[in-house]
């Protein structure tokens, strides 16, 4: 690993829109580790996480292969993405399991990449997670989901405030997206209006920025990704 590159980690580097992150940050020449269930071919380095561990035992294995990979180095940006989405209402007969791997996808991951800013990212560099715009309300139809992205954004709050524990001068910005354009969302909803998704370059090219300090929003900012008629707006909730 180069001490001179620009290092960023994706947590979910496997998924539609942290493998579109790796893409774009590798074509800028930034050195990109991938945390997720499968490896990324395009990452330079990949760290599995053990479905079936437990919380502190995903902590434990996660920390000590980030801290071989690292290798004494810190890191620019560490962006979250890791996620799902499960629907049901509290007479729905998956209710439990549904609120259960929500929060595993969603509260899981976002802890533990608190957990490696704390001790890997750099001052003034960057911490990012993934709520959603809906999680702001009620979310009667998809209650565990809607309930694990609420935690994130106290979560978000939490880390930014002075004793947060993050490095001095550090951000942590969550992304509340609607509808990102992915090719599951395009299976699962042909007919949808696509002008109101969010494409994932967008939100590739916006994290890049922020790693760079260039429009960075202040630290602790619910930010929601907002398309209408294919043009994206940042608004902070």
């Amino acid at each position: 690993m180069s001490s001179s590159a620009s290092k960023i980690i994706v947590y979910g580097g496997r998924g539609a829109l942290g493998s579109a992150i790796i893409k774009h940050f590798k074509a800028k020449n930034y050195w990109v580790g991938s945390i997720d269930l499968a490896n990324n071919d395009e990452a330079d380095a990949n760290i599995l996480v053990a479905p079936d561990s437990s919380w502190t035992e995903q902590e434990k294995a996660v920390l000590e292969d980030v801290a071989k990979v690292l290798d004494g180095q810190s890191l620019d940006a560490i962006l979250c993405v890791a996620g799902g989405w499960a629907g049901g209402n509290a007479a729905h007969a998956d209710f439990v399991k549904n609120a259960d791997l929500m929060w595993k996808q969603s509260v899981w991951s976002s802890v533990l990449a608190s957990a490696i800013a704390s001790k890997h990212l750099k001052e003034g560099g960057l911490l990012t997670l993934t709520g959603a715009k809906p999680a702001l309300e009620g979310t009667p139809g998809m209650i565990g989901y809607g309930m694990a992205k609420a935690a994130v954004h106290q979560l978000t709050k939490s880390l930014a405030a002075g004793d947060g524990g993050l490095p001095k001068d550090s951000s942590v910005l969550t992304i509340l997206p609607v509808t990102l354009d992915t090719p599951m969302n395009r299976k699962w909803m042909p007919k949808a209006d696509h002008s109101t998704w969010t494409p994932l370059e967008y939100v590739s090219e916006m994290m890049e920025k922020w790693a760079n300090k260039e429009d960075r929003p202040a630290s602790g900012s619910l930010v929601q990704l907002l398309t209408e008629t294919g043009v994206t707006k940042l608004v902070c909730a």
